[in-house]
C-alpha cells in the first residue's frame, strides 16, 4: 500500500472525529468535487454532487452542527496508484466506504460517499 495515501486516510479519519472543519478541508483541492445521496437530501444539487472546496465547506459546515457525536472508526483502508477507499462504521454503527482520489500534490481531487 501506498504510505502517502495510508497517512491520508488515517488524517481524513482523524480531522472528521476532531469535528476540524478547516483540518478536512485542507485535504482537499480548491476545485474538488464530492458526491453524497446526503447533498442532494440536504437540496444542495439534485445530482447529489459538489463542485469547489468553498461548496464543500458549506454542506459540510451546515451538516456538523447536526452531529455533535460524529465519529468514525476506521475498519480498513484500500490503496490505489491515485485513489483510497476508507472503509469504516460512523457513531450510528453505519457501515460506510468512502472513494477519495487525490491529485498530484498529494490532495483529494474527488470524492464519493456510499452508506449501506
Amino acid at each position: 500500500m501506498d504510505a502517502d495515501l495510508d497517512t491520508l486516510a488515517w488524517e481524513w479519519v482523524a480531522a472528521w472525529n476532531a469535528h476540524d472543519l478547516e483540518r478536512v478541508l485542507a485535504l482537499y483541492a480548491e476545485d474538488a468535487s464530492m458526491a453524497s445521496p446526503y447533498i442532494a437530501a440536504m437540496g444542495l444539487s439534485e445530482t447529489g454532487r459538489l463542485h469547489g472546496k468553498e461548496a464543500l465547506r458549506g454542506y459540510w459546515g451546515a451538516a456538523l452542527p447536526n452531529h455533535p457525536d460524529l465519529h468514525f472508526d476506521l475498519k480498513a483502508v484500500f490503496a490505489g496508484p491515485d485513489s483510497v477507499v476508507i472503509q469504516y462504521r460512523n457513531e450510528r454503527g453505519a457501515a460506510v466506504s468512502e472513494y477519495l482520489r487525490v491529485g498530484g500534490d498529494g490532495r483529494i481531487v474527488e470524492g464519493a460517499a456510499h452508506h449501506a
